[in-house]
């Protein structure tokens, strides 16, 4: 049993501010006659009314539709029944986002390594939207067509984006880091018409050609008609594309769809009219434990559910400029670009954020005033690491807000985040995935951030914690479920015309409750959640429970040690627990410092969380979004291949490292 006291206050809201939650909770009581004097009383309403708190938040959210809702949902049917949304609503995305298209003020800032920062209006993204959806309604592309970006985390990947919204289409990405496997893994599910991609992309300070892992994929799609190449770094070489099939330049692309809107009419193209729960967005599971799944995320529901959190849990306005550090494969980039709702302003990054220096994210901070910066936890930790201090060498005046995600961020990382970073920022460490494209639990304005603990579970998401046998527990780890419907879930998995798939994946180890495979800790004192990793890689020994994250949490703290895997493996009926640590610069594994690690353990957890091996291990395999890989190298070590568990790995090579070590064999 975890223990009830409350971990130590890292930051409060400050007096007299009245938030956006605080104007909605006051509206919400003042409206239903309810006494909702602060956020756990808003949250319990908006769970056990979910149909009022949405009907609620779509007035409040202003969502441009053209088509008014009859119905929100059908209350009667629970999540597993995957209830519609919004019935009878039409709406178009691209609209919503560039609702503020006629204004000057700046929409997108674009930077990265070696790169000038570049300043887009809203006036100047929607021209280009503009000509853009000119070009693929031009190559044919019609409401429900699929268009795919193998692209950086750049404007043309947004542009292409809204431009194939704006006209109805089907939009999905993978970044450039993905190799060929794992792209066509995804888009040859999907069948794209278009595709659009880069020559070159720039990381670590070097120019790394991307034609041949293009020529590659398009071979391998031939549903394309036609694959638009942006000549993005600008080699001193001209952009040869001439092997590509049905390839052209994005410049060529353009000015045909130029000539043929001055053979037509010239009119604008409208921002086409869809229902509620029409495709938006086609997402991907990691694809380290099998083929990757395809998840059909809805314009109205991707769009509620963003704005909610934007608005709400994230107090986000025009006067904000919001960066995540993300890629284009990433469910992050999607959160992102849709803040351009809210009218703030957003960055698109694009690089290594070590480069020119370890400071390189903090520069660009101070030099354009963001306001709300989103990372991932591994590098706050790195730069912990590295006795990065930007308190010291920063003004960092503009920023109210760090968001973290990814994987759990770890206790001592809130701490360096106050210490090193910023003293009364918002610390926001938020949970959720590419399965909801959006967030169980997260940042609030409203309540305290406690170290180590995600600050609350998020409006209109009934989340509980509950133990192996199903039934809710606090203060205790258990599995994160969610019990009640919510609009962003998918309409559907590609190719699983049955939905068995789809009831698989969420309702088979609670029926009827969507079962997110995340292990978890809520507590009863401060509402936070404490994440402790994936629940398909729960450690078991000797039916003792416990989350990798606990390990990680102690182990990760000692300086020697740079990165750390724990995974269990299957022996003699029973579970052993297996550490692999990757040693830092300069320091060495020996058995002094296993025995060190052993009694540190031990103090800090228990006897039994104590791992029966801790190894040395040269690397630590990675997803290109920034999860440990757990269940794939426990599959290793059951005796399977581990080229097939690489899916879309970071490192793909890191899971040799772990294929016949001897202390392992069964």
């Amino acid at each position: 049993m975890a223990s009830v006291e409350s971990p130590e206050k890292l930051w409060s809201p400050p007096d007299g501010v009245r938030t956006q939650m605080d104007e909605f909770r006051i509206e919400a009581s003042r409206k239903f006659n309810l006494d909702l004097g602060n956020y756990n009383d808003l949250y319990h309403w908006s769970c056990e009314h979910y149909d009022q708190f949405w009907d609620e938040f779509f007035r409040y959210s202003k969502i441009v539709h053209s088509a008014p809702y009859t119905t929100v949902v059908d209350t009667s049917l629970n999540v597993s029944q995957k209830p519609k949304w919004f019935d009878g609503c039409r709406l178009n995305y691209a609209e919503n986002l560039l609702r503020h298209r006629n204004s000057d003020r700046t929409a997108v800032i674009f930077a990265g390594e070696g790169r000038k920062t570049e300043h887009i209006s809203f006036s100047q993204l929607y021209s280009r939207v503009q000509q853009l959806a000119v070009a693929l309604k031009a190559a044919g592309v019609n409401e429900g067509d699929r268009v795919a970006g193998y692209l950086p985390n750049c404007p043309m990947a947004l542009e292409a984006m809204l431009a194939t919204t704006m006209l109805g289409g089907v939009w999905s990405s993978a970044s450039p880091d993905f190799g060929v496997s794992g792209v066509l893994e995804r888009f040859c599910q999907i069948s794209p018409k278009i595709l659009f991609s880069v020559n070159a992309v720039i990381y670590n300070a070097k120019s790394h050609d991307h034609l041949e892992k293009l020529t590659s994929v398009v071979e391998g799609l031939p549903s394309l008609e036609k694959v638009v190449v942006l000549d993005y770094t600008e080699m001193s070489a001209p952009m040869d594309i001439s092997n590509i099939s049905n390839a052209v330049s994005f410049t060529s692309f353009l000015s045909s769809a130029v000539a043929s809107q001055a053979d037509s009419s010239g009119d604008e193209v409208a921002f086409t009219q869809v229902p509620f729960d029409h495709p938006l967005f086609i997402m991907f599971s990691s694809g380290t434990t099998g083929k990757p799944k395809c998840m059909v995320h809805s314009v109205g529901g991707t769009l509620i559910q963003h704005l909610k959190e934007h608005l709400l849990h994230g107090n986000m306005t025009q006067n904000d400029i919001i960066m995540y550090y993300t890629t284009t494969g990433w469910m992050m980039w999607n959160w992102l670009v849709t803040s351009l709702a809210t009218g703030a302003a957003i960055v698109l990054y694009d690089g290594s954020p070590f480069k020119p220096t370890p400071y390189a994210l903090w520069d660009l901070v101070d030099e354009i005033g963001i306001t709300i910066l989103g990372t991932g936890a591994k590098w706050l930790s790195a730069l912990e690491d590295r006795d990065i201090k930007p308190v010291e060498s920063h003004s960092l005046k503009t920023l109210h807000t760090i968001l973290s995600t990814g994987s759990p961020l770890k206790p001592m990382s809130y701490s360096y985040v106050y210490r090193a970073i910023k003293s009364d920022l918002l610390l926001g460490s938020i949970t959720g995935g590419t399965d909801l494209i959006s967030c169980f639990a997260g940042q609030n304005p409203s309540v305290p951030v406690y170290r180590g603990e995600i600050q609350s579970r998020n409006l209109a998401m009934a989340v509980e914690c509950w133990s192996h046998e199903g039934k809710p527990v606090f203060d205790e780890s258990g599995e994160l479920v969610c019990t009640k419907p919510f609009p962003s879930m998918p309409t559907a998995f590609l190719n699983d015309p049955d939905g068995s798939k789809y009831d698989k994946a969420y309702f088979l180890r609670f029926p009827g409750v969507w079962h997110h495979g995340d292990y978890c800790t809520l507590s009863s004192t401060t509402g936070g959640i404490l994440m402790q990793g994936r629940s398909d890689g729960t450690l078991n020994p000797s039916g003792v429970r416990f989350g990798s994250s606990e390990i990680y949490n102690v182990v990760e703290a000692f300086a020697e040690v740079e990165d750390s895997l724990c995974v269990g493996q299957a022996y003699q009926e029973d579970e052993r627990v297996v550490l692999f640590v990757k040693m830092a610069d300069t320091h060495s594994f020996s058995p002094e410092f296993r025995a060190k690690l052993q009694v540190q353990i031990r103090s800090q957890l228990s006897a039994r969380h104590v791992p029966t091996f801790i190894l040395p291990i040269p690397d630590i395999p990675y997803t290109v979004s920034g999860k440990k890989v757990e269940v794939a190298v426990k599959k290793i070590l059951s005796g399977h291949s581990a080229a097939a568990q690489e899916g879309a790995l970071r490192n793909p090579q890191s899971l040799q490292c772990y294929v016949d070590i001897p202390e392992l064999k069964v």
